[in-house]
């Protein structure tokens, strides 16, 4: 058997030495369904050398489709049936206790049509065996493992490198995992398939492999700071004690040069986090601080508005009949301006009916809101239940690997881009609109801006809509990396909004900004901590900031002017 593999591995090693760019290289050529067949055709034949070859021709073929053929001839369900070869996974009996064989043909798993355009079902008896001995059903095994090493697709070889790797090793595979590791094209490929050689060196399962290559195994382990390698080593380094002095010791050495990569990895990975969880917490802040700088309105029930936002995503991903096996990507786009209009609307309302009534005056106003909030709470749980799912677009899934085992989200990405746009949008909307002068003359002085013309009535039912809707994108953005509940605004946003308008400054857009990121980057941190966790890490947070208030009361960036004098 050992020699069998030996020649399958050959033969294998020495094909993808003659092509060194076939696996990289999504345009060679793949054999024809009538030449796979035909290869298929030579498992039925007396010829084991014969049959041993045609595994091979199979297994460098890199259609993936043959990997559920050779699962079906490992197992023993591939038979010759009217000089083709079938495939009958199970039997199933007619009225008269018959056992019949239901075929489908081994590339496709199509029903093999009869003369009566059926599927065929002949009688058991009528197929020809095919029964692949011991060695045979080991490489077949192997095959399926080549056939992903030697894919043309790139995220089917990357899958079957590390597959190889990871336990029970596929210990036949360390030549042509060494092969692909210095000719792939593909820079994550080579670096997963070197890991996995160095974890089948590491698991000591090789054959004829002396103390001296784990060893080394171990060392370079350690020197591609593999994070897969870590749990192996410390159970390696559990085991051996004091048995193996060198080996503990390289043990010892490669274990702190990946723990110190893996808090590299998660310091840059928690601050990515906490950028994007910074970046809703802004766009929620955004309409807060206008809001409340306006009118003095602790609109309670801004969590809500969020929640709007994410539940219009929701309504537009439905209207798209959009899921993941039928992608309609454009759903997400459009989910945009739904969901900061239909927010605006919601905000529009709320204030014309209540809020218009309690300007400056915080407490009611702060009670209303929340009632209000309880109010649009129960609604969207009437008509949505608890917790629902938003599919993300196909763009925004997947990972940029910034830095070996740094990868940065798409979605979350995306996030922190649309919080940029908003910022700019809001900027250029205060400082370059005639709407935004208004808005700044009345929070300066609402009698002296009436004075002069202004309608505040107006303003007042803009900047509420205005901050209103931007609370409804920052839902939309959230649907991409959280669940979305109808209390979620409530629970998890709309006291770290608050926090965020208090430490930047009422009504600064600079200061919502740096302390928005400040904020969810801190959170993220102090979570990570181990003995901390989610809850104690937002009531630290909530000290943190009211030390903070009591140096400066008016916040990282102050009002100035009048709008200083009113504070």
């Amino acid at each position: 058997m050992r020699y069998s593999l030996a020649f399958f591995m050959a033969v294998v090693t020495g094909w993808t030495l003659s092509q060194p760019v076939a696996a990289a290289d999504s345009s060679v050529d793949k054999p024809s369904d009538a030449a796979l067949l035909e290869q298929m055709a030579k498992l039925a034949g007396d010829d084991a050398a014969l049959r041993k070859q045609a595994l091979f021709d199979l297994a460098k073929s890199g259609d993936s489709r043959l990997e559920a053929f050779l699962e079906n001839y490992r197992t023993g369900s591939v038979y010759l049936w009217n000089d083709q070869i079938v495939v009958c996974t199970e039997t199933e009996e007619d009225e008269d206790f018959n056992e019949l064989a239901p075929l489908t043909h081994p590339l496709t798993g199509e029903p093999v049509l009869g003369d009566d355009g059926k599927q065929a079902k002949p009688d058991v008896s009528d197929l020809g065996d095919i029964s692949p001995n011991r060695d045979e059903r080991k490489l077949a095994a192997q095959g399926k493992f080549f056939l992903r090493l030697l894919s043309p697709d790139a995220e089917v070889r990357l899958s079957g490198a590390k597959k190889c790797g990871d336990p029970p090793y596929n210990i036949d595979a360390v030549e042509l995992l060494g092969e692909i590791a210095q000719k792939d094209s593909d820079n994550k490929i080579r670096y997963t398939a070197r890991e996995s050689q160095l974890l089948i060196q590491l698991s000591g399962q090789l054959p004829e492999q002396n103390a001296e290559e784990r060893i080394e195994a171990v060392r370079q382990l350690g020197e591609i700071k593999s994070l897969r390698a870590l749990p192996r080593l410390e159970s390696l380094l559990d085991e051996l004690e004091s048995a193996d002095v060198a080996l503990a010791q390289a043990c010892g050495q490669s274990l702190a040069t990946i723990r110190a990569h893996q808090k590299t990895v998660d310091r840059f990975s928690n601050v990515f986090r906490g950028l994007s969880l910074g970046s809703v917490l802004i766009l929620m802040a955004l309409g807060l601080a206008i809001t409340f700088g306006l009118m003095g309105v602790i609109n309670m029930a801004h969590g809500e508005l969020m929640m709007i936002g994410a539940y219009t995503t929701y309504e537009m991903q439905l209207l798209f009949n959009h899921v993941p096996e039928a992608p309609q990507n454009s759903y997400y786009l459009w989910a945009l301006p739904a969901a900061f209009l239909v927010a605006a609307m919601v905000g529009m309302l709320m204030e014309a009916l209540v809020v218009r009534h309690l300007y400056r005056r915080p407490l009611e106003s702060l009670l209303a809101t929340w009632g209000i909030g309880l109010v649009l709470i129960q609604i969207a749980r009437i008509r949505y239940g608890d917790n629902i799912g938003v599919n993300a677009p196909d763009w925004a899934r997947g990972s940029l690997e910034a830095m070996q085992d740094v990868n940065l989200p798409y979605a979350r990405i995306f996030i922190m881009g649309l919080c940029l746009l908003a910022v700019l949008m809001v900027w250029w909307q205060m400082n370059h609109t005639r709407m935004g002068l208004h808005i700044r003359a009345t929070m300066q002085s609402r009698d002296m801006a009436r004075s002069l013309g202004v309608n505040t009535r107006r303003v007042d039912r803009f900047t509420f809509a205005f901050g209103a809707g931007l609370a409804g994108v920052a839902g939309y953005a959230w649907t991409l990396i959280g669940g979305v509940t109808p209390d979620m605004g409530q629970t998890n946003f709309i006291v770290d909004s608050f926090l965020v308008v208090v430490v930047g400054g009422v009504g600064e857009l600079l200061g919502v900004v740096f302390s928005g990121l400040g904020i969810g980057v801190l959170t993220k941190l102090v979570e990570a901590v181990p003995w901390i966790g989610t809850i104690w890490a937002k009531i630290l947070l909530l000290i943190v900031v009211v030390i903070f208030i009591q140096f400066k009361p008016a916040g990282l960036f102050a009002p100035k002017g009048r709008l200083a004098d009113d504070r």
